[in-house]
């Protein structure tokens, strides 16, 4: 019997920033406290999910567990997986610390124990336990407004399609995460465009992984063994020199 995919939906216009889901990761994953406000808070390797308050609204931050991971398939090790029932884990003891799916993340959201002796990558793994036990991810049991939640990946898309049909006043007509880089496990709508809560714009509609595929194809193979090899090893060198010191900096408010 086929595995039906799980996923979160986000309404911007539900969430009064309570944080009680900010909390409730923290407990699920035995965090640490890394800040006196939580609104002010950031992604951090103690941190799995933050609310923040952009443009007079509350929006979650988290991993956006994509249908087609490109932080998957980036790992020369398979230290990420996308699992059926919708998370994208993380296998510790397979990671070799290259920081790649950092890089390679199109939402910027995995994070790295920069001061362990043995560091791992950090993320949310949308609870991944608790729903192979049948229950809800942590964040959607506790939220008292029904701003996040939780169900099969195509129920949550019509519950949105019906939100916005129902209010077409009240929505930006888009379901963000439905298509964006080939679709997402995390759903978000709002009343206002995303790029002012934060969340990247322009991405492509095609799986990430799949577009380096394309063009991979299109280089005759002594062009890739050298060329792009050596390029890649730059690139990745580069950005995750830029990524290491943007995770250091306090998030634009």
């Amino acid at each position: 019997m086929p595995v039906v995919k799980k996923g979160l939906l986000f309404d911007v216009t539900r969430c009064i920033g309570c944080g009680a889901c900010y909390q409730a990761c923290k407990e699920r994953n035995h965090l640490p406290p890394s800040s006196s406000n939580f609104l002010e808070d950031r992604l951090s390797a103690q941190t799995y999910t933050v609310v923040q308050n952009r443009n007079q609204r509350f929006v979650r931050r988290l991993c956006m567990h994509c249908e087609v991971p490109t932080c998957a398939s980036v790992c020369p090790v398979a230290a990420l997986e996308k699992t059926p029932a919708g998370p994208v884990v993380y296998h510790e003891d397979r990671c070799i610390g290259c920081r790649y799916c950092m890089v390679a993340c199109p939402f910027s959201i995995p994070r790295y124990e920069w001061t362990k002796v043995l560091p791992r990558v950090r993320k949310c793994d949308l609870c991944a336990e608790r729903l192979a036990n049948g229950q809800p991810t942590a964040c959607a049991e506790v939220c008292p407004t029904g701003a996040t939640l939780f169900g099969e990946r195509e129920h949550l898309v019509q519950v949105a399609r019906e939100r916005i049909a129902a209010n077409p006043k009240e929505y930006v007509p888009h379901i963000y995460g439905l298509e964006e880089v080939g679709g997402t496990s995390v759903l978000l709508l709002s009343d206002i465009p995303f790029d002012q809560l934060g969340l990247p714009g322009g991405l492509e509609k095609e799986p990430l992984p799949l577009l380096t595929w394309h063009v991979l194809q299109e280089i005759p193979t002594f062009v890739a063994a050298g060329s792009v090899l050596l390029g890649g090893i730059w690139w990745i060198t580069a950005r995750r020199d830029e990524v290491r010191q943007a995770q250091k900096k306090p998030d634009d408010k």
